[in-house]
């Protein structure tokens, strides 16, 4: 019993200064206090950025589950893209993606068990204020991206994997969606996933990141769970 209380959930530091990305926070406690050090108060989880309240929000373990509170904080909590209303109960699931300080601290909840690790290899840290205004346009049906004016066309694979990202900015794809939808023609396996390896999926983000510039598709890898895609981008 003590085992599963020392693994109760965990925050994975997808970006947020000064931790390095990867950093994996215990949720263990009753309250964990997330907000910005200073001279009076040091949260359970601090961090530096001014655009952060000193008691920004709260986790708590309610019934075994954890549920988030944002403490009135000046710049809000999103989670999943959608702004948190203050004071108010927020029931945590997996693959949640809590965003503070317009994007500048990005992390990421699971429930999990110490047997169960996960990495976070963040594919671009961006430490922009805000999602820029990108010179950049996804014209779905002619499949091709105007970059910087310049017209690149999408490969098909390119197209799948970029559409399924765009559908959910700002979300985690599970790793078994993106393989459903980019590779629907696979066999699948046990689990009814298409037989792709991590290599394929990999080597695929990579030529995206390669093809059209790095900052272009600021997608952050959530090793053994799926990939975000952080920008707002238009597209007809």
């Amino acid at each position: 019993m003590d085992h599963i209380a020392e693994n109760f959930a965990n925050l994975y530091i997808i970006r947020g200064e000064p931790h390095r990305p990867g950093t994996c926070v215990n949720l263990s406690a009753d309250e964990t206090l997330v907000g910005r050090v200073s001279n009076l108060l040091t949260p359970d989880l601090a961090f530096t950025n001014a655009f952060i309240s000193r008691k920004h929000f709260i986790i708590r373990k309610e019934m075994d589950k954890a549920v988030l509170y944002d403490l009135g904080s000046r710049h809000g909590t999103e989670i999943n893209g959608v702004q948190l209303t203050p004071h108010t109960p927020y029931l945590l699931n997996n693959f949640d993606i809590i965003r503070l300080a317009k994007g500048m601290t990005v992390l990421h909840f699971s429930y999990m068990f110490a047997e169960q690790t996960l990495e976070i290899e963040p594919l671009s840290i961006t430490r922009r204020l805000d999602v820029p205004e990108l010179p950049l346009m996804i014209h779905w049906e002619k499949r091709e991206c105007v970059v910087d004016g310049k017209r690149i066309p999408m490969s098909e694979k390119e197209y799948l994997l970029i559409r399924v990202l765009h559908e959910n900015a700002q979300r985690l794809v599970p790793l078994e969606e993106i393989k459903a939808r980019v590779w629907p023609e696979r066999l699948t396996g046990e689990e009814g996933v298409p037989d792709v390896t991590l290599d394929e999926l990999n080597a695929l983000i990579y030529r995206v990141r390669k093809k059209y510039g790095k900052d272009t598709f600021l997608i952050s890898a959530v090793r053994g769970s799926g990939y975000v895609l952080e920008s707002e981008l238009k597209s007809s």
